[in-house]
């Protein structure tokens, strides 16, 4: 297997400077798709103007949102300052869904501070035009802890609606086959067991989603440098439970790109943003790397390789300053 994997690129500046020159959108360019189906803009996504002009008077069925909260945990942004933001781009995404949409947040909850910014947020949230329906939380197969707690093996994940949208329950189905036996209920005078009433031998995912892998180095899908990366699989399953064939996804902090992949493989438009270029740069390439290879990521190698040999951003992958552990966002969740 390959062995050249970027760094995390949100703490390896000097990286990040090399990248930059191979980035083809600066602050306020949007790329779209040759095929019409995508587009990618470097935007602020608090930014009204900017999101307008991405969206060009289109309106979405969906938006998943996974935005920055480590900005909290890593106290880069006071935590009122950080729920003001999320009010911003919050009611820009309101702004852009249809009468009748879905909307889903990735947010952690840092359980060394008070689980900010999850309980913040969903307080901020009753302000807004969008009404709650399920409190998700899925299970990492790898975590972190200590001998003095509980490992943190969660994600959370919340779902709302605008209106009274389509749910599409098919999509809900695990590859999870239904073991339990003997709950028997009478059905039009008939004794009949749970699995007899069942539209499916497998189990539903419910709100509590445990047969996902986190993403990792020796996954096909992994993107080297994206340290928050989402599972594929997971992102599959919103998209097919929350929007219809050919309707429009939404996603204003893009970081891989993988809301933009699972709305191409599933026949949906995606939208998405990030403010940063190499991340828009990553989003491009992931979706070229998929239609010229049928490749979901780099796996162990990155999207950068033709560019930056290894030998030429090793040295500037050294950390110059505080340590950030890899698996400090997962203390998060």
């Amino acid at each position: 297997m390959k062995n050249n994997p970027l760094p995390r690129l949100d703490v390896s500046e000097e990286l990040r400077q090399q990248i930059l020159p191979f980035c083809r959108l600066h602050t306020g360019e949007v790329w779209v798709d040759p095929t019409g189906h995508h587009k990618v803009g470097c935007i602020d996504a608090a930014s009204t103007s900017a999101v307008l002009d991405l969206m060009d008077g289109e309106k979405a069925h969906l938006a998943i949102h996974d935005p920055p909260y480590n900005l909290v945990a890593f106290e880069e942004r006071e935590l009122g300052e950080y729920i003001r933001w999320c009010q911003q781009w919050v009611g820009n995404t309101v702004a852009v869904l249809r009468p009748n949409s879905a909307c889903y947040f990735w947010l952690g909850a840092d359980q060394r501070h008070g689980f900010q910014p999850l309980p913040d947020f969903m307080v901020m949230m009753r302000q807004t035009a969008l009404r709650p329906r399920s409190f998700i939380t899925m299970r990492n197969q790898r975590g972190y802890g200590t001998q003095k707690n509980w490992m943190a093996v969660r994600q959370e994940l919340l779902y709302y609606i605008k209106g009274d949208p389509e749910f599409n329950i098919e999509a809900e189905y695990t590859d999870i086959p239904k073991i339990l036996r003997g709950y028997y209920k009478e059905v039009d005078g008939k004794l009949t067991e749970n699995g007899e009433r069942g539209k499916s031998e497998n189990i539903r995912a419910g709100n509590v989603w445990v047969d996902i892998q986190q993403v990792f180095y020796r996954m096909d899908e992994n993107v080297s440098g994206c340290y928050a990366q989402k599972p594929l699989k997971a992102i599959e399953r919103i998209v097919r439970a929350s929007s219809p064939k050919t309707g429009l996804v939404v996603d204003f902090f893009a970081h891989s790109g993988t809301t933009l992949l699972a709305a191409e493989l599933h026949q949906r438009r995606c939208f998405t943003a990030d403010i940063d270029p190499v991340f828009c740069e990553i989003v491009i390439r992931r979706l070229e790397h998929f239609r010229a290879t049928r490749r979901l990521g780099w796996q162990n190698g990155h999207p950068f390789e033709k560019e930056l040999p290894a030998a030429e951003w090793a040295e500037a992958s050294e950390p110059t300053g505080e340590k950030h552990e890899p698996e400090l966002q997962t203390t998060l969740l």
